[in-house]
């Protein structure tokens, strides 16, 4: 078992370019359906002074939050469009603490677990595959009946390497399997 600070630790502290923050509507939605699932893409993008989520274990200015856009998969309230971002996820690369922010409200997690399997990209950076396991604890709106519920990530994260341009992380798909206590 490998830990999450230990996978990703500081390699991504070079990321660059600008932070993509669509305004999201919180307006009210129907309950999500138990579990649901949604799916993490694309390359990170360091948080700048980010969104009041109305979670108090998580603090996007403290500089050390990475985003990638959520899609929605299943069980979404008002998601259709399966090739349309409906949220941001915000995570500490080097440290334990994640936030989702989707229609409806937000939740703050932590790791806790990994069955992660590291590989050499041959190009300096790394693959990680496998499954992240994460607790609940903290939400608003309509997630807050998650609160001590459970989140298994299926990921393939690609750490790229330092020199080629880029300097940080492509989420090629979590699926973010999402249940209530």
């Amino acid at each position: 078992m490998i830990s999450r600070r230990a996978a990703i630790g500081g390699g991504l502290v070079g990321l660059g370019g600008l932070l993509l923050s669509p305004r999201l509507s919180l307006a009210r939605a129907a309950v999500p359906s138990d579990p649901f699932v949604v799916v993490l893409k694309g390359l990170y993008q360091p948080v700048g002074d980010g969104p009041a989520l109305g979670l108090s274990s998580i603090d996007l200015g403290d500089g050390s939050y990475s985003t990638v856009p959520i899609y929605p998969v299943l069980g979404v309230p008002g998601s259709t469009d399966a090739g349309k971002a409906i949220g941001r996820f915000y995570v500490q690369m080097a440290a334990d603490l994640c936030a989702y922010q989707i229609p409806g409200g937000s939740f703050a997690m932590r790791f806790i677990g990994s069955d992660i399997t590291s590989t050499d990209d041959g190009a300096g950076g790394v693959w990680l595959t496998g499954t992240w396991e994460l607790t609940i604890l903290e939400a608003t709106g309509i997630y807050r009946p998650f609160v001590g519920g459970h989140n298994q990530m299926v990921d393939t994260l690609h750490l790229l390497a330092p020199g080629d341009g880029s300097g940080g992380a492509d989420e090629v798909a979590c699926f973010c399997h999402i249940s209530r206590p």
